[in-house]
């Protein structure tokens, strides 16, 4: 008898699926570009969206969105809602953030279905685990206020992980071989002598054109004094604007090919020009033209980019044609929780220790 292999969910879905979640931009809604759309017509008063033939109830969007209120007011309090930005408040952003991650899964499940792919009984196990876990850890004020039972949770774990599994299956032949030198990390210690100030709002005023030339007579005069032989610690200290000393760098944090140029060809213990970054005037000395580690860490960080890619193209052309309503009517009147006794926020954090595929 063929023995799975049992692996947790791999982290680098939830960085995909949950990176949106903490990084709000404007626009994140649903994406409804390239989708015939229609409002509200046809849908039952209880759900918020239908795309094709899957549907997103309310008490569904209900979890996503209080479990996400409640990570953010983990770190930032309650009075992080007050935030707005562009006339938009950050709990409109968070709701239409929510919305946007729901459809996706949804989607994905549509997805599998074209696929052919579904979940295993060990799978399946690891769905009705994962639900009795968080649906245990629930007061009853947040299934009340949630309006979910034990089955709105499982339903909402079994689409999760069928959603990771087609990831999985889209990204399962793409092993890009990364050579040493694409993924080559070097390690500098610097001095950065900012040519901007911020004022009172944290907004950041540039200086002078004659302040610019003034500091870069300063980093010429820090430069000069590190290629006579003084303490390379010592200059930072003196001159460097920056909280920071010592940086790992790979070619993809450089977008400046000048600055990728400069610094990536120098060789150990060797000190720059002057560089010019938007920040300011720059002076390296280059400490490792090869961080073994560093560089073995950027290998994996570019495949999971290029599989990233991959699954967003494949995504995004599946996506095209698909019909999906709106129920906007709802959608406007649903907001967030707000008790003593609604602190849920681990939803996704139960999906990532408990959710398991069968590894073929």
């Amino acid at each position: 008898m063929r023995n799975d292999r049992i692996r947790k969910i791999h982290t680098g879905f939830l960085c995909l699926f949950l990176c949106a979640l903490m990084t709000l931009l404007p626009g994140c809604g649903m994406d409804l570009s390239g989708t015939k759309v229609v409002l509200t017509t046809g849908l039952n008063k209880d759900e918020v969206f239908r795309i094709e033939t899957i549907s997103c109830s309310r008490p569904e969007m209900m979890v996503y969105l209080t479990n996400i209120q409640n990570q953010y007011e983990n770190v930032y309090g309650t009075e992080i809602w007050a935030t707005e930005a562009d006339g938009t408040t950050l709990e409109e952003r968070v709701k239409d953030n929510a919305l946007a991650k729901m459809a996706q899964v949804k989607t994905m499940n549509l997805m599998a279905q074209t696929l052919g792919i579904e979940l295993t009984a060990d799978e399946s196990k690891s769905v009705e685990n994962a639900a009795d876990i968080y649906y245990d850890s629930l007061s009853r004020p947040e299934i009340d206020g949630m309006g979910i039972d034990r089955d709105t949770i499982a339903s909402l774990y079994r689409e999760y992980l069928i959603a990771r599994k087609v990831y999985e299956h889209i990204i399962a032949d793409v092993n890009p071989e990364i050579s040493d030198d694409e993924a080559r990390n070097i390690t500098v210690e610097y001095i950065l002598i900012k040519t901007y100030t911020t004022d009172a709002t944290g907004r950041r005023v540039e200086m002078s054109s004659d302040e610019a030339r003034e500091l870069f007579v300063r980093a010429e005069e820090a430069h000069d004094r590190a290629v006579a032989g003084e303490s390379f610690d010592s200059l930072v200290a003196e001159y460097s604007d920056s909280d920071e000393m010592i940086k790992s760098l790979g070619k993809e944090d450089l977008d400046n090919n000048y600055l990728r140029t400069a610094l990536f060809d120098l060789a150990n213990g060797e000190i720059s020009e002057v560089l010019t970054t938007e920040d300011g005037y720059l002076v390296a000395l280059c400490l490792s033209t090869y961080n073994l580690e560093e560089t073995d860490l950027n290998k994996i960080e570019i495949v999971e980019r290029e599989r990233e890619t991959i699954f967003g193209e494949q995504y995004d052309a599946y996506v095209q044609n698909l019909t999906r309503k709106l129920n906007d009517q709802l959608w406007s009147e649903i907001e967030f929780l707000h008790g003593d006794d609604i602190t849920t926020s681990d939803f996704f954090t139960v999906a990532d220790d408990n959710l398991i595929l069968s590894e073929q």
